[in-house]
C-alpha cells in the first residue's frame, strides 16, 4: 500500500468518525428541544448549539466523508468490474444517511423557526437510524460479504 493510500484512509476513517458524532448526537438535542418550551432561554441556547453542529462538525464531516471516500474508491479501482458489489452497497447506505443528513438538517431549520412538529418519541425513534446504518455499513466494509 501506498503512503498516498494510508493517508487518505486515516483521513476518511476520522471524517466518518466525526460525521457519526454529529449524526448520533442531533436527534438526542432534538429530544431535548422538545421539552423546553419554544422561545425559551434553554430553546435558544438548545438553537445555537443545533446549528454550530451541523454548520461546524457534521457539514464538513460529511463534505469529508464523500471526498476522501471516493477518492479511496477511485485509488483502489473499486469500480472495475469484478471487484463484487460491497463498495455499491455501501454507497447505497451512504446515500440513506446522507438523506439521513438532511431531514435533520430541514427539522433543525425548523427549530430554529419554532415550528416542529415531532415528538420526543419521534426523534427518540429516528436517533436509531445513524446508528444502523454505521453498522451495516462498516459490517459491509470490514466483511465484504458480497
Amino acid at each position: 500500500m501506498t503512503e498516498t493510500y494510508l493517508w487518505l484512509k486515516a483521513l476518511h476513517i476520522i471524517a466518518v468518525i466525526s460525521w457519526m458524532a454529529g449524526m448520533l448526537y442531533l436527534p438526542r438535542l432534538f429530544v431535548y428541544h422538545t421539552r423546553v418550551a419554544a422561545g425559551s432561554e434553554a430553546s435558544e441556547m438548545l438553537k445555537v448549539m443545533e446549528k454550530k453542529l451541523m454548520r461546524f462538525i457534521i457539514n464538513p464531516a460529511m463534505i469529508a466523508t464523500w471526498i476522501f471516500g471516493l477518492w479511496l474508491a477511485i485509488k483502489i479501482n473499486a469500480f472495475a468490474p469484478g471487484n463484487g458489489i460491497w463498495l455499491h452497497a455501501k454507497l447505497g447506505l451512504v446515500i440513506l444517511m446522507q438523506l439521513a443528513h438532511a431531514m435533520m438538517s430541514r427539522w433543525r431549520k425548523a427549530f430554529e423557526r419554532d415550528q416542529n412538529t415531532k415528538s420526543e418519541k419521534f426523534y427518540r425513534i429516528f436517533n436509531e437510524v445513524p446508528a444502523v446504518l454505521m453498522v451495516l455499513i462498516v459490517i459491509i466494509v470490514v466483511v465484504k460479504p458480497f
